[in-house]
């Protein structure tokens, strides 16, 4: 099943999409708004996927999809928290400063808690109010849970994975070590994060969704070149129930709770990652590509974001068919009113 929110107040009106993504039907007489959705999902999940079955057999009252309508899936969340599941993205983030990464990071995952209340759309700006914030986009994988008990195995955990999307976490990594040298996490560092327009439930992935994550390539364009193709599965010390259930540790989860995986990252041949155009898969974020340059030159080269460039990202099936809809964001300067 493929819902989204078409842009509509502050919570959007629930639709469902058709598994190619060119039709939609209203979802409104089923559930308010995802959130409410999610709330009700056990009652109100069978109407949904008889509402899915007519749309993808042409029938009901449909309108053509248009991602460009939708806002994230969840244009509000109580909970959103990232993790860090590709510790090679860590380890080049430590050795670009000499530092090594401590053994409890391979067996205790790290995770923030991040902004929920503003995500922007799929195809919506990101403002930021200066260049030298080091603007920068994180390609991740995300799912969306209804309500988690505490203390959940990881196991138990992925029975609660409701939904499945794909995010650019925006980052400014300009501001975050100073955060970080606080000892308290981030806040200015996190901009709002963009989410795919669809949201599909595990069953959509087929074979492709197993232990907690996905056997596909996240692709990501940076100003309309190719920029990463790294594998979701490949690489991945902490599937997405092993994270769930380290959120819900010490507390239970409410319904609608994002969790992330962090930045996809892969190795090459055992080692640093390599540009696609060298015969890797590329990068995720500016991030790891500037850690790398940093390992083996001494030096940053590659700029962060500046106003007027533009990502996108999106996952595609064996048949070359878009899974979750395309983000695209172009990045403007914020302009106060």
């Amino acid at each position: 099943m493929k819902l989204a929110s078409l842009k509509f107040e502050r919570d959007g009106h629930l639709i469902v999409v058709s598994r190619d993504l060119t039709k939609a039907a209203s979802a409104g007489d089923i559930a308010g708004s995802m959130q409410d959705a999610l709330d009700r999902w056990d009652e109100v999940e069978p109407q949904l996927q008889a509402r899915y079955d007519e749309v993808n057999k042409g029938e009901g009252d449909l309108f053509d999809f248009h991602e460009e309508a939708c806002a994230s899936p969840l244009p509000r969340a109580y909970q959103w928290v990232d993790g860090s599941a590709y510790l090679n993205h860590v380890e080049l983030v430590r050795k670009a400063r000499g530092a090594d990464v401590p053994e409890s990071f391979y067996s205790d995952p790290l995770m923030y808690q991040g902004a929920g209340d503003t995500f922007i759309g799929p195809r919506d700006d990101i403002v930021v109010e200066s260049e030298d914030y080091g603007i920068d986009m994180e390609a991740e994988l995300t799912v969306i849970t209804d309500d988690v008990p505490m203390a959940v195995t990881p196991k138990e955990a992925m029975k609660h994975i409701k939904l499945i999307m794909l995010v650019n976490d925006v980052s400014l990594r300009g501001l975050i070590p100073n955060e970080l040298r606080k000892g308290f996490g981030f806040l200015h560092g996190k901009a709002s994060s963009a989410f795919s327009p669809v949201a599909v439930t595990p069953d959509e992935l087929g074979k492709k969704w197993a232990k907690g994550t996905i056997d596909l390539p996240l692709l990501v364009e940076y100003n309309g070149e190719p920029f990463g193709k790294a594998n979701v599965k490949t690489d991945m010390t902490f599937n997405m129930g092993e994270l769930v259930a380290h959120a819900a540790k010490t507390r239970q989860l409410s319904a609608g709770t994002i969790v992330g995986s962090g930045t996809v990252s892969n190795k090459f041949e055992g080692g640093e990652g390599k540009k696609i155009e060298d015969g890797g898969v590329g990068y995720s974020c500016i991030a790891e590509i500037r850690m790398i340059e940093k390992i083996q030159t001494g030096e940053f080269k590659t700029r962060f974001m500046s106003f007027g460039d533009t990502v996108s990202i999106e996952m595609k099936d064996a048949k070359g068919k878009s899974i979750f809809g395309r983000i695209h964001n172009k990045v403007v300067q914020y302009k106060k009113p």
